[in-house]
């Protein structure tokens, strides 16, 4: 809705301020996973991997199952040649996204029956795991970023739910086995989810047992999903639960550094909102879900030691008991989400009449241009000229706008506008 006040805005100061990363996360990546989408979506691989372009994502999560890569026990299992590894469309894809410079963090997931004792892949290996782990690092010897399970510490996942386990039979096999392969691989242990369950253990109480149980890690990834409609990634709607989410993360990171160290990186490896429509329960409206994505990448910019966080999903999945998380709706349609993961904006704070709004332009490389807009008159002006971001894409700047205003920005590169954030 067109707001009459905002016809009213007097620019009394814009400026551009210098990025301060001594405050914040030294550029942490913003990526993005979707493994079905990637695998099989709409159209040809190469237009998936154009949409990716076009909305600047550098960094992809993707997930290769043992076991539909080795279905069958390998005879050599180190080797990735071997006749039993049918790598496939894990292969494809990510050769895909290496030949267009889109640097991929893998997640190695899923036991073959032959690992477990005849059981469901959510059942953990008695052996094997390191040797696979070997062998992907091998034929996909460009990936450099590894995590090791999803949320082991849910049976959904993983079946027992031990953190001794998980660290015995996966993480500590597994991170020795990366390293072997390649001095430069970086491993994280962890990748827990961001509450208990009925059948889990909390992600906090998991981390502790991890490190008792003498976790070997390179970083330690997590995944801060809301836990309510409700929540917005500055503000919980849960005192004295034990989740860890998005709304805090500052003591995830002290849970982190307490646990391995200051110098250990949080890596978030999923997070999203799912939408209403089409998720009436659980999800948020549209717009919501497009100011939380610009919330959360200012978010995790602003805490030390963060260094990725991964937008889940592309796509909306078909089912209502799947994830409604998309940029995209399950029939195809562009949510304004879409342009916020391109070009999140955010207010940082407001004093006086005097506010600070921080964003991104992910399309790109090196210092892009962009033009802040407010709108004002029935139309959009820019508030000053073309200004440029830092290296990194990120930039921040100050004005004195009224509450209400709307403002948004405008990347003639990219060739749209993030969507409308209003003013507070």
């Amino acid at each position: 809705m067109r707001r009459a006040v905002v016809a009213l805005v007097v620019l009394a100061a814009l400026a551009l301020l210098p990025v301060a990363h001594s405050a914040s996360s030294a550029s942490p990546a913003f990526g993005i996973e979707d493994d079905a989408w990637l695998m099989y979506g709409p159209g040809t691989l190469s237009a998936r991997l154009s949409t990716l372009d076009s909305l600047g994502t550098r960094l992809v999560r993707f997930t290769v199952r043992w076991d539909q890569v080795a279905p069958s026990r390998p005879a050599a299992p180190r080797d990735p040649s071997d006749p039993a590894y049918v790598w496939g469309q894990f292969d494809t894809v990510l050769r895909a996204l290496h030949a267009v410079g889109i640097q991929t963090l893998v997640t190695l997931y899923g036991a073959p029956r032959w690992s477990n004792g005849g059981h469901p892949p959510n059942w953990l290996p008695s052996s094997g795991y390191a040797d696979f782990a070997y062998a992907a690092s091998k034929q996909f010897p460009w990936v450099h970023q590894w995590t090791v399970w999803n949320e082991p510490n849910g049976r959904t996942f993983s079946v027992p739910v031990s953190a001794k386990a998980y660290v015995q039979k996966l993480l500590n096999p597994a991170y020795a086995s990366l390293h072997q392969a390649s001095s430069a691989n970086v491993v994280a242990g962890g990748v827990t989810s961001p509450r208990k369950t009925p059948s889990g253990v909390a992600p906090l109480a998991f981390m502790l047992g991890m490190k008792a149980a003498g976790a070997r890690l390179d970083a330690y990834a997590h995944n801060p999903y809301p836990v309510s409609p409700q929540e917005t990634p500055f503000r919980s709607t849960c005192t004295g639960c034990a989740v860890l989410t998005m709304a805090s993360l500052p003591s995830i990171r002290a849970d982190v550094t307490r646990a391995f160290g200051a110098s250990t990186p949080l890596w978030l490896t999923e997070y999203g909102y799912q939408t209403n429509p089409p998720d009436r329960l659980l999800g948020v409206s549209y717009a919501a879900q497009a100011r939380y994505i610009g919330q959360a990448a200012l978010r995790a910019w602003q805490q030390p030691g963060v260094t990725m966080l991964i937008q889940f999903l592309v796509r909306d999945e078909p089912s209502l008991g799947g994830w409604q998380s998309g940029l995209f709706t399950a029939g195809g349609a562009a949510k304004p989400a879409l342009h916020a993961f391109a070009l999140p904006l955010a207010q940082v704070s407001r004093r006086g009449g005097s506010v600070v709004l921080w964003g991104q332009v992910r399309p790109g490389s090196g210092a892009r241009p962009y033009v802040l807009q407010r709108y004002s008159g029935g139309k959009w002006v820019p508030l000053g000229g073309t200004a440029r971001t830092d290296a990194s894409g990120t930039f921040a700047r100050t004005a004195t706008l009224p509450r209400g205003s709307l403002v948004r920005i405008w990347a003639a590169g990219a060739g749209y506008a993030s969507p409308a954030l209003t003013v507070s």
